[in-house]
């Protein structure tokens, strides 16, 4: 079919360049906005935006340079006008853009400006403390929170529930051994285990007074377990207390080559912020100097995820919590190629290299449930070689699939993939089986998502990317089909655990259903429609808030962004829905388009941890759209030859 090239990287066949005319608004601002995501790639071939999160970031980011005596006034003073302008009117900090104050995340934004100097006097500060007070204080917080303050000095480490290096120790079969935690906690939990062994103390010259509260009024949770685990507690604290713990040495011994082990090749380990920051402190307070190879590593890789940015106040930096590019170089080839983007263009080749590049053929942490399989998988990370995850080889196979010439590896990314199914036929993020729930009811573990189960995105998209492959893994399909029938939500919807929420699972189960066979008519495939032509907005885009994640209400409610929007049309496309429901949000696209050929989106519409960390995606409000409209093109082109 001959070929019709019109701006930069554009390409359509004659098809569709006839339904364009008929089009010529949507095809417009499928061109503008392949322009400037092709513009935005590297020079290696990747694409990555900063992920923003929320200010405990760069609140912890300050406390590990007083805990090891490292303050740099110029960092201080950047980072002080960074978290002065997140602060809300009413004096709190939010974990998202337009977020509800939270006290955890007010509270350590609040030590974090006392750090950088700012007095109690100061209105500002006099508002955040007021917030706080009138909250119930530090105590309400969580445990997380209150263990860093602990190696500030400003909180007791009496109150901080124990968690002893022994556990280490423990057999993989073993209930509380340390694999029962989904990795983003394991990481965190080793080295957990060994400050609370040396319990650090700074002085920072400043206390809390009355804003600490009465730990005696924190509410506990209820049920037998929690009782127990709660006495255990007790009976652990009187553990620390004693002058001899036969084991301890030796817990400590291998809680060190554990966390030294997985120390990546850009000084992280994990690729995340909050693993990086603690393996730090752990390892400083088993005696090695700042000096030595490892840590010196590590804390130039904290410079990596700096982001500068200028505000009122003058020069600014926040921190990412992690990046991206693995992810954003996938979903950017997918969009590229689902706007009409021909797979031998030069951006799409540099971005297959790079990812082949990126491809992991070590063993990690996932062989612990699966050690008879091959490795062969991708991370998220620029640097991640022990936490390959499922969501990124489903689209970077998919990618390399549409590029072409990288068969092997895309083969052993769907071997792999197939193999990390979870025995009831789902798809967690990181491990299979991690569904071992009594970890959750320790008291230490009072945040959410401890433990990694499948859920319905992750699943979704390697059931999608498997359905693809043809009949080798059919009977994987298969049962990922009857998982995803059987978690769909009453109203018709799917939880979506890593994007925000119900839009993104629902946008992410109807394709895959119906590339998995499902036919359109199907009833869930029509309740799921239904669901999103009740819930979009009256502009014709889509919006949810993540306070959804804990209030019913918000469930695929809030004002449209162009991710969520795109993430709807992605479902209604693929069942064919072209309608006026379809129509409308195609329609809010091409207008909520700049003449750049990027969209508005300050919304955070991507999850880390539901309730604690929400994070917004740059590449997000442009990837998901070119996608979208690219595909409703496609549909409209086959209806017209029909």
């Amino acid at each position: 079919m001959p070929m019709l090239t019109r701006g930069r990287g554009w390409a359509v066949d004659m098809g569709m360049e006839r339904y364009d005319n008929a089009e010529p608004e949507v095809a417009e601002a499928l061109r503008r906005g392949v322009d400037c995501l092709l513009a935005s790639q590297s020079p290696e071939g990747w694409w990555k935006g900063p992920l923003s999160t929320c200010a405990p970031a760069d609140a912890q980011d300050l406390f590990l340079r007083e805990v090891l005596g490292i303050r740099d006034e110029t960092r201080v003073a950047e980072s002080g006008r960074w978290i002065r302008s997140l602060q809300r009117a009413d004096g709190m900090w939010a974990m998202y853009e337009g977020g509800p104050g939270e006290l955890a995340t007010t509270v350590e934004a609040f030590v974090g400006l006392r750090i950088c100097g700012d007095t109690m006097d100061e209105p500002h500060m006099r508002r955040a403390a007021d917030r706080i007070r009138n909250l119930g204080g530090v105590a309400q917080t969580r445990v997380v929170t209150r263990f860093w303050l602990a190696m500030l000095g400003l909180w007791s480490w009496d109150d901080i529930p124990v968690l002893p290096p022994e556990m280490i120790l423990l057999p993989r079969w073993a209930p509380l051994n340390i694999y029962s935690w989904a990795c983003w906690v394991r990481q965190i939990i080793v080295p957990f285990t060994v400050i609370g062994h040396f319990r650090p103390q700074c002085d920072l010259g400043f206390t809390l007074g009355d804003l600490a509260g009465d730990i005696a009024a924190r509410p506990r949770a209820a049920g037998a377990v929690s009782t127990v685990f709660h006495g255990l507690d007790r009976v652990l604290h009187a553990y620390e207390r004693a002058p001899v713990k036969p084991l301890r040495a030796t817990a400590l011994r291998r809680a060190q080559r554990w966390i030294l082990e997985r120390q990546e090749a850009d000084g992280s380990w994990g690729g995340i912020q909050p693993p990086h920051l603690c393996s730090i402190i752990a390892l400083w307070l088993l005696g090695m100097p700042l000096d030595h190879p490892v840590l010196a590593a590590a804390l130039r890789g904290l410079d990596g995820f700096v982001v500068h940015e200028d505000t009122p106040e003058g020069p600014a930096r926040w921190v990412e919590v992690m990046q991206g590019p693995v992810w954003d170089t996938a979903l950017s080839v997918l969009a590229l190629t689902d706007a009409g983007t021909p797979a031998d263009h030069p951006a799409l080749k540099r971005a297959a290299d790079w990812l082949l590049d990126q491809e992991v053929r070590t063993l990690g942490d996932w062989a612990v449930q699966r050690p008879e399989l091959s490795p062969g998988a991708w991370p998220f990370e620029f640097a991640n070689a022990q936490y390959p995850d499922l969501d990124d080889p489903a689209a970077v196979v998919r990618a390399l699939d549409r590029v072409g010439g990288a068969e092997a590896a895309a083969r052993r990314g769907v071997a792999w993939s197939a193999g990390m199914q979870s025995r009831d036929g789902g798809w967690g993020a990181f491990d299979a089986d991690n569904t071992r729930t009594l970890a959750t009811r320790l008291p230490f573990c009072d945040f959410a998502d401890v433990i990694d189960p499948p859920s319905a995105d992750v699943t979704a998209h390697l059931v999608e990317m498997l359905a693809e492959q043809g009949g080798e893994h059919a009977g994987r399909v298969d049962r990922g089909v009857r998982w995803l029938l059987a978690h769909q939500e009453r109203d018709g919807s799917w939880f979506g655990r890593w994007g925000v929420n119900h839009v993104y699972g629902t946008g992410a189960v109807v394709p895959a259903l119906i590339a998995a066979g499902v036919p359109p008519s199907h009833p869930a495939i029509r309740r799921a429609l239904e669901w999103l032509a009740a819930h979009q907005n009256l502009d014709g885009g889509w919006g949810e808030d993540p306070q959804s994640y804990g209030d019913a209400q918000w469930v695929g409610s809030g004002p449209s962004t162009a991710s969520q929007t795109a993430w709807a049309l992605l479902a209604l496309v693929a069942a064919g829905e072209r309608t006026p429901v379809t129509r409308r949000g195609v329609d809010w696209l091409v207008r909520a388009q700049r003449s750049d050929g990027d969209w508005d989106e300050p919304q955070y519409t991507g999850t880390g941890l539901p309730g604690v960390l929400y994070i917004r995606y740059p590449l997000y409000r442009i990837v998901f759209p070119l996608s979208a409209l690219g595909r409703y093109l496609a549909m409209a082109r086959e209806r017209e030859r029909s």
